[in-house]
């Protein structure tokens, strides 16, 4: 195949990749809302509280797999593929698609998670205003800072940690796909 056709057809394939992204997220989006809406019915505090750290931890691990396969030397994986480590050739996939997979961890999850968490957090406001029969604006500042905070510094410290820690994280992903049993 020149290089000219494989130009092209490296084209085509990514100029379906934003249509993808779009479907997928329209998708995800969609069943991580019905999760909450439905976890929320009528639900107390503890249950609102776990909903929301639910959603802030899956932001932060997904960011943590799109920054470490981005970040990660595919040399490690070629060697465990070669010798028929699970996982490996799982490993070598993502780093092949990295684009690709850290815009669906970072961009896709991330911000359907930073969403629903937003939600979530409206839900708990009302519940705390109601509770305490008050509808003082200082609740719901303190509630969006905390979760301003939580999710930021978390996806900041699982961002140093992906960094540091790339082959180990990807080839945790890994390991878990090659259970799944995914692209294969």
């Amino acid at each position: 195949m020149s290089d000219k056709s494989k130009k092209s057809k490296g084209k085509k394939k990514n100029s379906r990749w934003p249509l993808k992204v779009f479907l997928m997220s329209i998708a995800l989006s969609a069943v991580l809302s019905f999760f909450s809406s439905t976890a929320l019915s009528g639900a107390g505090y503890i249950v609102a509280a776990a909903v929301l750290i639910v959603f802030i931890l899956l932001g932060i691990l997904f960011d943590m797999i799109g920054v470490a396969v981005t970040a990660a030397d595919p040399r490690p994986f070629h060697s465990m593929a070669a010798h028929k480590e699970k996982g490996g050739k799982e490993a070598i996939q993502l780093l092949n698609r990295a684009n690709e997979v850290s815009s669906f961890c970072n961009d896709v999850v991330g911000d359907i998670c930073g969403i629903v968490s937003g939600s979530t957090a409206a839900v708990i406001v009302l519940q705390l205003q109601r509770h305490f029969n008050t509808t003082s604006i200082l609740v719901s500042i303190g509630i969006t800072a905390l979760i301003s905070g939580m999710t930021i510094g978390g996806k900041a410290l699982g961002k140093t940690v992906a960094i540091n820690d790339c082959t180990n994280v990807v080839y945790r992903v890994a390991r878990v796909m090659h259970t799944l049993h995914l692209f294969r």
